[in-house]
């Protein structure tokens, strides 16, 4: 598996976020898995979270590399590159050789996104070995719109890139139905190699409805960065602030913008808890089940889990039509909210002012989420993983 640097941070520096939990499925599929991740300064060792190989080992591993390994589930061999990411393919491709000498591994998953050093290293190894591979396309960074320059630059590169990126892969992975395939198509992708498989594995035992008391409105969960929308919360709370409105907004989560977001708080004297980083998921769903509405404002994505986790739990959803949105459009069961503060200011007060529709959408939300249970979603991707295989 080739992931790329966020999955490298929450898995080296202990935090058990979505990557982590999908792997602890994921690894009874497989006889042995192993992932090549681009170098990250979170390396935390000695926690006691992660089963780490002790030091002897990790020197007669990676006496070639010098890499650092960690290991999970007995079976998931984690190694996180020492070389600068713009070297990342070329170091991707030397651990990867080294890998496959003593391994000899049967296909590769390969998380592709600008600036495509997955993507390049995987078609170099490609070129090597002929081992087989999948493109993993979340999201498309800028689509449906870019929450910066680079964001654009980014979505035009995946425009002209991606029928080359492509074009030795067996197949390409897609998390969401309409989004993503449709921008693909139009790049040039065969439809015949586009492959559905869902990434949201929801854990049902722990994103439930609870019996807790509503401490707040509103609650956005998820990285602090632009193309996730909170400087547009940020807006609409002070929208509410500015018209006198009572209203109590929890942001949990962490990010570049963590410091300005709070300075922003502190500054407007915004009616908003700023969390920082739920320390696991049981964590997330209690504060999601303490709060009457889930806000989604992002730019792009691919899902996002978040979703159908607040779904799960019985919190009606308000979100910009992007990622896996689209897909339910006919199902009614979240609320669409454009970029716009005054237009999501509106909707939130609609829906918080309507105790029936809160209802109704909390019980068609845990119907939906009910269809993404863990353990099924994720046997559902090792299923489909060896069909393309056999195919």
């Amino acid at each position: 598996m080739i992931t790329g640097l966020g999955s490298a941070r929450d898995l080296a520096s202990g935090r058990k976020g979505a990557f982590y939990n999908t792997l602890e499925e994921f690894s009874k599929y497989w006889t042995r898995i192993d992932i090549i991740c681009p170098k990250t300064n979170n390396i935390n060792s000695g926690n006691s979270k992660l089963e780490t190989l002790n030091s002897k080992q990790i020197q007669s591993a990676n006496w070639r590399t010098k890499s650092q390994i960690i290991n999970l589930f007995g079976n998931v061999y984690v190694h996180i590159s020492p070389w600068p990411l713009i070297f990342h393919p070329f170091w991707f491709l030397k651990k990867s050789l080294e890998i496959y000498k003593e391994q000899k591994f049967d296909l590769m998953t390969v998380h592709e996104f600008p600036p495509f050093y997955n993507g390049i290293g995987a078609r170099l190894l490609w070129w090597k070995i002929r081992v087989p591979y999948v493109l993993e396309i979340h999201h498309i960074p800028g689509y449906p719109k870019a929450a910066s320059f680079k964001e654009s630059v980014y979505r035009n590169l995946m425009r002209w890139f991606t029928k080359f990126d492509v074009s030795r892969a067996l197949a390409v992975r897609v998390v969401n139905q309409i989004q993503v395939p449709e921008f693909l198509i139009k790049s040039g992708v065969p439809k015949e190699k586009i492959v559905y498989i869902p990434s949201m594995y929801i854990d049902l035992d722990i994103f439930k409805p609870l019996s807790l008391f509503k401490e707040y409105d509103l609650i956005f969960v998820g990285r602090l960065e632009n193309n996730k929308g909170i400087t547009l919360l940020l807006e609409v709370i002070r929208n509410f602030k500015n018209q006198e409105s009572r209203i109590k907004c929890l942001v949990v989560g962490d990010g570049a913008l963590r410091d300005w977001v709070q300075s922003q708080i502190t500054n407007y004297q915004l009616p908003i808890t700023n969390y920082g980083w739920a320390k696991d998921q049981k964590e997330i769903a209690e504060l999601m089940n303490k709060s009457k509405i889930l806000i989604m404002p992002s730019y792009n994505e691919g899902g996002p889990r978040v979703i159908l986790e607040a779904m799960a739990c019985g919190v009606p959803v308000l979100a910009t039509n992007v990622g896996l949105i689209p897909d339910f459009a006919e199902k009614n069961v979240a609320k669409i909210i454009d970029w716009n503060a005054e237009d999501i200011a509106q909707k939130a007060r609609e829906l918080l002012e309507n105790g029936e529709e809160r209802e109704r959408l909390s019980a068609t939300g845990v119907e939906l989420a009910s269809k993404f249970e863990r353990k099924i979603m994720v046997k559902n991707y090792a299923d489909k993983l060896f069909k393309i295989l056999e195919d």
